[in-house]
C-alpha cells in the first residue's frame, strides 16, 4: 500500500498552484491546533521550487502555525474537558500524559523544544491552554521554536533548488514509512525507559 508517495504528489500539486503561500498558511495554522499533516510537507517543495521566496515561506509558516497554536491553546483552554476523552480515544492519551508530566518539569521550555521537534505540536498547544499556561512566553517559544524548524526546513530546500524533488520522490514511501518507524522507535524507548 502507497501512503506517502500520493499524498507527495498531491501536496506537491498544491505547492505549485497560484494560492499556494495561502495553502501553506492555512495548512501551517491547522497543523499547530487539531489537523494531522505538518506544512513541512508543503514548505519544503515550496521553497525548493522556489529559492528566493524561501525565508518568506518560512516567515508565513512561523507566523501562522504560531496563531494556530494559540487555537489549540484556546480550544484547551475552553474545551479541555471535551477534547481530552476524544484525544484519548484517537490514540493520543499516552503523549498527551507526557505532554502533561513535561509541562510540570520543564514549563515554557516544553513548548519550544515541542515547536522545533517532530512531536506533534498541537498536543503541546492544547495542553499548555489546559494548564492554563502564561500565554506571551508560550506566544513566545512557540513563534522561536516553530521558526527554527521552518527556516532550518526552507534554507536545506532553497540550498537544495529544484533539483531536490526529482531526487527525493523515489524515495519518499521508503522515507515517510522510516519515519513513522523511527517515531514509534524513540516513543517505545521512552516509556521502557520511564
Amino acid at each position: 500500500m502507497k501512503l506517502f508517495e500520493p499524498l507527495y504528489d498531491r501536496v506537491m500539486g498544491w505547492s505549485r498552484h497560484p494560492h499556494a503561500p495561502r495553502y501553506l498558511a492555512g495548512l501551517s495554522f491547522a497543523e499547530s491546533s487539531f489537523f494531522p499533516v505538518p506544512p513541512d510537507v508543503m514548505l519544503a517543495p515550496m521553497a525548493a521550487a522556489r529559492p528566493r521566496s524561501a525565508w518568506r515561506l518560512a516567515a508565513l509558516t512561523t507566523l501562522f502555525s504560531a496563531l494556530g497554536g494559540l487555537l489549540g491553546y484556546l480550544i484547551g483552554w475552553l474545551a479541555f474537558e471535551w477534547i481530552g476523552p476524544w484525544l484519548q480515544q484517537v490514540g493520543y492519551g499516552e503523549e498527551l500524559r507526557q505532554a502533561e508530566a513535561w509541562f510540570a518539569t520543564w514549563g515554557v521550555w516544553v513548548v519550544l523544544i515541542a515547536g522545533f521537534s517532530p512531536i506533534p505540536y498541537k498536543l503541546f498547544t492544547v495542553t499548555a491552554g489546559a494548564l492554563s499556561m502564561a500565554l506571551l512566553p508560550f506566544f513566545i517559544a512557540s513563534l522561536v521554536g516553530r521558526g527554527l524548524r521552518f527556516f532550518l526546513v526552507a534554507l536545506f530546500m532553497a540550498w537544495a533548488g529544484p533539483r531536490a524533488e526529482q531526487h527525493l520522490r523515489p524515495y519518499m514511501e521508503r522515507l515517510g514509512w522510516a519515519a513513522v518507524i523511527l517515531l514509534v522507535a524513540v516513543m517505545a524507548v521512552y516509556l521502557v525507559m520511564d
